[in-house]
């Protein structure tokens, strides 16, 4: 295996600060293809990124192909100079990992017909019509929820009486509130009167604003803290603070040895190995594909050393529950929207997250929430009660 890093790149006349891996592997079924990665940040300061890398690179020496990785890519128009580099030079397949890239993998995918282009996080594909642009995801609802049954049982092994929790999180997406109110729903089952503080810090990856936010949390009282965001801000907060943490996308004990429960993560190499076994075998790609425990898109980390006792038994059970569909994390019986019950009328998601359905699609039947079953990213976007927003974080107030 050769790894080249490359610091800077010329694309089409535009000069792009970015990171380059070329990792040409052995054998396998696909050598001799090409295949590229847009990644939104560094993998070695980012959690979220790391997780799409690293599993790229096991795709890439499992099935042989030659992986294309460029790192530090943002959310505007170098992310299609960069994809259309990548379909130029010779890839097949372009990925991308972040929310913000969709509009310019879009644009990518309309001028190189002949290459799939495959986006993660994102909801426009259906909407496109493009046959060669796909969105993808995994149903890691039910990893946060297993991560909050985590939680619940450490703050059920505390003793405390104060059961307020905090979560640190990037955006009002649908993404992250689905993913914060299947963590928090998953605390609820084992601790039935927690209470969430959310505090956003408007970007996806700012280790100053992470921390801050999870300080601010601590300070208001919160006795675990969670987070949707991408760097170590939040554990290391919550590491000097000596307050529980569960992370995301990968395991943090490095930095927070004595805090750290458990993370949640999508491991993409399910996706991946699909999509490139589907190019060699001239298969159709889904518009929208989703992945969960069977596929082993979605997995949690090691425990950590202070969970409390009994935790490994209670995932197991939880998880053979949720695999079998005798339990579903949004259960309407189970929270409120403005102490109402939840219905298809007060639970619609926001159409500025989704588009327009089929006539007759419910997102609530059978009395749960449909996440991720109608298109691959999540949906869910609505307030429930027990969880408050308090607002956004300023890391240097003046």
């Amino acid at each position: 295996m050769k790894n080249k890093v490359l610091r800077i790149v010329a694309l089409g006349g535009l000069l792009i600060s970015a990171t380059v891996s070329l990792i040409a592997c052995g054998g396998g079924r696909a050598k001799g293809m090409k295949v590229g990665l847009i990644c939104l940040h560094p993998a070695n300061t980012s959690t979220y990124d790391k997780n799409f890398v690293d599993a790229f690179k096991a795709s890439a020496k499992k099935l042989g192909f030659t992986a294309v990785i460029q790192e530090g890519v943002p959310e505007a128009d170098e992310c299609q100079s960069v994809a259309e580099n990548l379909a130029e030079t010779g890839c097949k397949i372009v990925f991308a990992d972040s929310f913000g890239h969709e509009d310019y993998m879009i644009e990518a995918a309309k001028n190189y017909p002949n290459v799939q282009f495959c986006h993660a996080t994102g909801v426009k594909a259906v909407a496109t019509n493009l046959p060669n642009y796909h969105n993808a995801f995994a149903s890691i609802y039910e990893g946060r929820y297993l991560a909050g049954v985590v939680a619940g049982m450490k703050i059920q092994a505390m003793g405390v009486t104060n059961h307020k929790i905090g979560y640190v999180a990037a955006h009002p997406y649908a993404e992250v509130i689905s993913g914060y109110t299947s963590f928090y729903l998953g605390v609820k089952s084992i601790v039935s009167d927690v209470t969430m503080d959310v505090k956003y810090t408007d970007s996806w990856y700012d280790q100053e604003a992470e921390k801050a936010a999870a300080n601010a949390l601590i300070a208001n009282n919160c006795v675990l803290i969670s987070q949707h965001a991408d760097s170590y801000g939040a554990p290391l907060a919550c590491e000097e603070a000596g307050v529980p943490n569960v992370a995301y996308n990968g395991s943090t004990a490095s930095v927070a040895p004595n805090t750290f429960l458990v993370s949640s993560r999508i491991n993409w190499s399910p996706f991946y190995e699909f999509v490139v076994n589907a190019v060699l075998n001239e298969e159709e790609i889904p518009v929208d594909w989703c992945g969960g425990f069977a596929e082993g898109s979605v997995e949690l980390s090691e425990l950590g050393t202070s969970v409390a006792p009994g935790t490994q038994a209670k995932i197991d059970q939880v998880q053979a529950q949720l695999e079998a569909s005798t339990l579903h994390v949004f259960d309407t019986s189970k929270f409120t929207i403005n102490g109402q019950t939840p219905n298809e009328e007060n639970m619609a998601p926001s159409k500025q997250w989704t588009f327009n359905y089929p006539d007759g699609t419910l997102f609530v039947d059978d009395g749960y929430y449909r996440e991720s079953e109608h298109r691959s990213a999540p949906s869910f976007d609505v307030l429930i009660d027990g969880i408050t927003d308090t607002g956004h974080i300023n890391p240097n107030p003046q």
